[in-house]
């Protein structure tokens, strides 16, 4: 998707964001929350990202906010604070075009620039094939799966563990 314009998401893309998360929450199984947050949440959870100097993008595609991806703190523990969780969420008039992939590349480089060592990939749904390709094709590696740890929908559901290691990792201390 060479047309597409990453750049980092502030308090105008609020409301293209609550959109695409609320979509995800009532139809997906990506998310396990259950009812849709309001802007002012949303809101509220992104400036707690950018105050905390964690990368948060928005996908642009003809002017249109078309996916976002963030990286918030896996654990608070203090032992956990070189580790992110990412998430991404596409819009899914834009899903298959290669948004996600250049989304999580640009979210990697971030995350990867602030001095963080390890990206986990938190997936709900062990069904979710289309969140595990992308994960695998930009290097993440399967690590488990929770069974049955969520109910939406009207069914149980997994959550499946992907790692993947950001700068030098392990090699060296932070």
């Amino acid at each position: 998707m060479s047309d597409a314009n990453i750049r980092p998401a502030g308090p105008q893309d609020i409301a293209a964001i609550t959109r695409i998360y609320a979509q995800a929450v009532e139809y997906g199984t990506a998310t396990f929350e259950i009812e849709p947050p309001d802007e002012a949440e949303m809101a509220r959870r992104q400036h707690t990202l950018l105050a905390n100097d964690l990368p948060c993008l928005v996908a642009e595609q003809a002017g249109i906010v078309a996916g976002y991806a963030y990286a918030g703190r896996y654990h608070a523990r203090p032992a956990y604070r070189w580790t992110v969780e990412d998430a991404i969420y596409v819009a899914p008039a834009f899903h298959r075009r290669g948004l996600g992939r250049l989304l999580m590349a640009h979210l990697i480089a971030e995350a990867e620039a602030r001095g963080f060592r390890q990206m986990i990939a938190v997936i709900g749904d062990s069904a979710n094939a289309a969140s595990f390709t992308l994960h695998a094709a930009v290097g993440f590696r399967l690590v488990g799966t929770l069974q049955s740890v969520g109910f939406k929908h009207g069914r149980w559901l997994d959550t499946v563990l992907m790692q993947r290691p950001l700068g030098s990792a392990d090699a060296s201390p932070p």
